[in-house]
């Protein structure tokens, strides 16, 4: 794609990585073919090649008055799910171009006092834990008063975390990534994930500072906010690097696909960047972790039929698509085919909350996918998929290492 950027605009970094990653699409159309909101809403503006366009013109033209609400809505609307990426022959990175869209159509066209209102309360919010599950309580005691776009997001009652392990007497230690809504929706996933690790004779080790990953601060705009995030959690973690953890372990693939990019978010911080990249080589979805292990130790005593969604997050942006799967298969469990699996649940962070409606429509069709084979459990491996799938109340969802833990023989 030709760009018509002048030289002064390339002074700028964020214009000269919008042009190197403008100058790769070929503008084939392929990506429209998987882009869920496309598939659903039949508007070029509302697929990837649209919204490519609509970029590039208001990058190229700072002073153009054609760039409004509509531009913005457009931009909004897009899942961030990164199947187009997966889809598309020339290798676009799409989501960088998307960052720098979203930050550029936000300085220009101004939010209303209620969506700016909304977008500072979700950071708020979710980021921190202690927050968080103070609000969770607050909500499942006054549910009935609690907005039904919410309403939906809480479990009545979390699954019990049980006995966590203590790390500390392997010689293997891993960090993990406590998450922030994670330990208030499903405090049981991190805990089961510990007792499977502690099994293969691998210590956990949490690090309290370390806070949220980033992401929801940087996908609701708040760059800045978002990488000063990603500098506390490598203050955090630093000397446990040092100590010598072996990686850094993420439940969520959400935040694991965050923090495998800390080394290209702050690759221009003098003073992070070489830690950030240092962090992001030893960040690994559990998958990652457990596929490497002798699993032969571990005995199962029951195998349910599951049916497993894999988050884009994990597939689209962490190109582990097919992990799960085969690690779960490998252990004996059954898996239902799921038509589609390329394709969004409609979480997607907050876009659940910022787009109910376009959520509600890909959460659905994603339930019929995965419920067609009849499966006992519905299994993912991201928290946001978890509760937005749940929320529905049909098939019980749950995360896959949750379903591991409780069939192994208990000693």
């Amino acid at each position: 794609m030709q760009t018509h950027f002048t030289e002064e605009d390339l002074q700028q970094p964020h214009i000269r990585e919008a042009d190197r990653v403008l100058r790769t699409c070929v503008h084939c159309g392929f990506c429209n073919a998987t882009c869920p909101t496309y598939q659903l809403l039949g508007d070029e503006r509302d697929g990837p090649r649209g919204r490519i366009y609509l970029m590039k013109q208001m990058l190229e033209n700072p002073d153009d008055d054609n760039v409004t609400e509509e531009t913005r809505l457009h931009l909004d609307r897009c899942l961030t799910c990164r199947n187009c990426e997966t889809t598309c022959p020339s290798g676009v990175e799409y989501h960088k171009l998307l960052d720098i869209g979203r930050a550029e159509v936000e300085r220009r066209v101004p939010r209303s006092m209620p969506d700016r209102a909304l977008r500072l309360g979700l950071r708020k919010a979710l980021v921190d834990p202690a927050r968080f599950k103070a609000l969770l309580r607050m909500g499942q005691v006054f549910r009935p008063l609690v907005p039904a776009a919410l309403r939906s997001k809480m479990p009545p009652t979390p699954v019990d975390a049980g006995q966590r392990p203590a790390g500390s007497r392997h010689a293997r230690q891993m960090l993990i990534l406590e998450g922030c809504v994670q330990p208030g929706l499903s405090p049981n996933t991190n805990a089961a994930t510990a007792r499977v690790l502690d099994r293969l004779g691998i210590g956990l080790t949490p690090a309290p500072e370390a806070g949220c990953c980033g992401a929801i601060d940087y996908h609701l705009n708040a760059l800045d906010a978002g990488r000063a995030r990603m500098r506390a959690n490598i203050d955090a973690w630093w000397p446990h690097v040092e100590a010598g953890c072996e990686a850094i372990v993420q439940t969520a693939s959400g935040c694991g696909a965050m923090v495998k990019e800390y080394g290209e978010v702050l690759a221009d911080d003098p003073d992070y960047a070489e830690k950030a990249e240092r962090i992001s080589a030893l960040a690994k979805d559990l998958v990652e972790v457990l596929r490497e292990e002798d699993l032969e130790r571990l005995t199962l005593r029951e195998h349910k039929r599951l049916a497993f969604h894999c988050p884009c997050t994990l597939q689209h942006a962490q190109k582990l698509g097919g992990s799960v799967d085969a690690l779960l298969a490998r252990l004996g469990f059954s898996l239902t085919p799921v038509q589609d699996a390329h394709l969004c649940c409609g979480s997607a962070g907050t876009y659940s909350v910022t787009q109910p409606e376009l959520a509600t429509q890909l959460r659905d069709n994603k339930l019929d996918a995965l419920e067609a084979g009849n499966p006992e459990v519905i299994v993912t491996a991201n928290i946001g998929c978890q509760t937005h799938l749940a929320g529905a109340n049909r098939t019980p969802v749950r995360h896959w290492i949750e379903i591991v833990d409780e069939a192994l023989e208990k000693h």
